[in-house]
């Protein structure tokens, strides 16, 4: 009985890992396109039916680091806590058709997110041009 309860139990641990690997809510990685080194950590959450994501620690600057070229609301706001992923929505693996703020620039790009081997896939469009960013999961 002990051994079918033990065996039980490695079955449903395995799914849940599995989900988690493939899920793309939790905390991420940010890597740096120019420097290869870690930037930021983001967590991708939910809120209604829509993909979301913010800053949840800055790994480069200090924490009080200001979005001077942000446009709007977020103009002159902290980086830290900032949400950078808003309104994607789920078609079939991928999240599309929300938008992706770059702090760096303060441009808004329409955004696609996946997840591909592991890493999180971040795809920020203008017009037919785009950029791909992998980000790595945070344990």
């Amino acid at each position: 009985m002990k051994k079918l309860l033990f065996f039980v139990f490695l079955i449903f641990s395995s799914f849940n890992l599995l989900a988690q690997e493939t899920s793309a809510f939790g905390v991420w990685k940010t890597i740096d396109d120019e420097t290869n080194e870690a930037k930021a950590y983001v967590e991708i959450y939910k809120v209604g039916d829509k993909m979301h994501g913010k800053i949840t620690k800055l790994l480069k600057d200090p924490e009080d680091t200001i979005c001077d070229k942000c446009p709007g609301n977020k103009k002159d706001k902290p980086v830290m806590g900032m949400e950078i992923i808003w309104d994607m929505e789920k078609d079939g693996d991928q999240w599309v058709d929300g938008e992706i703020l770059k702090p760096e620039n303060g441009k808004i790009y329409n955004g696609k997110i996946w997840v591909e081997d592991g890493k999180l896939q971040v795809r920020g469009y203008i017009g037919f041009m785009y950029k791909t960013q992998t980000w790595l999961r945070v344990e």
